[in-house]
């Protein structure tokens, strides 16, 4: 019985230091960039996949990107710790050591940029390297500052579908720049719409992510729209260049005009709800125009 329990209690300590690990690398966040960088690939290729390449990178991405998110955390324990929404995470609650965070987030970039390395180019490498670095290091020190990290992280945070566009053609061209931006510009509306929505935890870390003074009023539901108008000319530039067809110009104008229209009731009412609505109108926008252009040019 003593063994038997022993073993329980060690099955017990696996699995929650699993869990633990598993809430470090934010599954979900982790598999977007994955889903976004084969989002590029696949549209590089034109619909033709090396399947043994195509699941190497993404699983590479997705690790890379769980690890870039793990630094994420380790440099900002302190602050995670006094706001509600983050001070259950596994470092602020010791339920993973700074050490072991340091160790895991080192062994997934080892594994992440090998992986990469072996199976696509270096110019995957060196791009992802300098994606993971101006994210942790640049970005995460300048929420602290200003709204300027809103810009620098829209960066690394668009360049995913650019990295599945390199990866399948080995070069940067027009495409890749087209689909980068799309992603870049949709990243403002979506992190202010969040950052609204948690100005009052931001506020006890330091953090000043919203734009036009900082402040949840009308100058920041204005910017919010301003950024999201813009999806509207920059979804048909794909069926311009010949990077998709008319059929998903149609749905990425539909869709950015269901967007757009939430900003408006943020305008009127400057309201929680209505920057709900738009940060979850953000996850339904990007997957759904990026599969149209998938499904339009395969």
């Amino acid at each position: 019985m003593i063994g038997t329990t022993g073993n329980l209690d060690l099955l017990s300590l696996l699995n929650m230091k699993l869990k633990s690990y598993y809430e470090l690398i934010k599954f979900r966040l982790s598999f977007l960039v994955a889903f976004s960088s084969g989002f590029g690939y696949i549209l590089g290729n034109h619909g033709i996949v090396n399947w043994s390449q195509f699941i190497a990178f993404c699983v590479g991405g997705f690790l890379v990107s769980g690890a870039a998110i793990t630094i994420n955390q380790i440099l900002e324990k302190e602050y995670d710790k006094v706001m509600k929404r983050t001070m259950g995470r596994p470092l602020p609650t010791n339920r993973v050591s700074l050490l072991e965070a340091t160790i895991f987030a080192i062994a997934l970039l080892f594994i992440g940029f090998s992986m990469l390395f072996i199976t696509t180019n270096i110019l995957i490498v060196l791009i992802s390297m300098f994606s993971m670095l101006m994210y942790c290091f640049v970005y995460t020190p300048l929420k602290r500052v200003g709204p300027i990290a809103v810009f620098v992280g829209a960066i690394p945070g668009a360049l995913p579908p650019l990295l599945g566009w390199v990866a399948a053609t080995g070069h940067i061209s027009y495409e890749a720049l087209i689909i980068f931006g799309i992603q870049f510009i949709w990243q403002f509306p979506h992190f202010w719409a969040i950052a609204w929505l948690a100005d009052d935890d931001y506020k006890k870390a330091g953090f000043k992510l919203l734009p036009a003074g900082g402040k949840k009023d009308m100058r920041t539901a204005i910017n919010i729209m301003i950024y999201t108008l813009f999806l509207l000319p920059l979804g048909l530039l794909p069926a311009k260049f010949g990077v998709a067809g008319i059929n998903s110009a149609i749905i990425a104008t539909i869709c950015g005009v269901l967007f757009l229209a939430q900003t408006f009731s943020l305008m009127r009412d400057n309201s929680r709800k209505s920057a709900l609505k738009i940060m979850y109108g953000s996850f339904l926008y990007l997957p759904i125009v990026q599969i149209a252009y998938l499904v339009d040019k395969i």
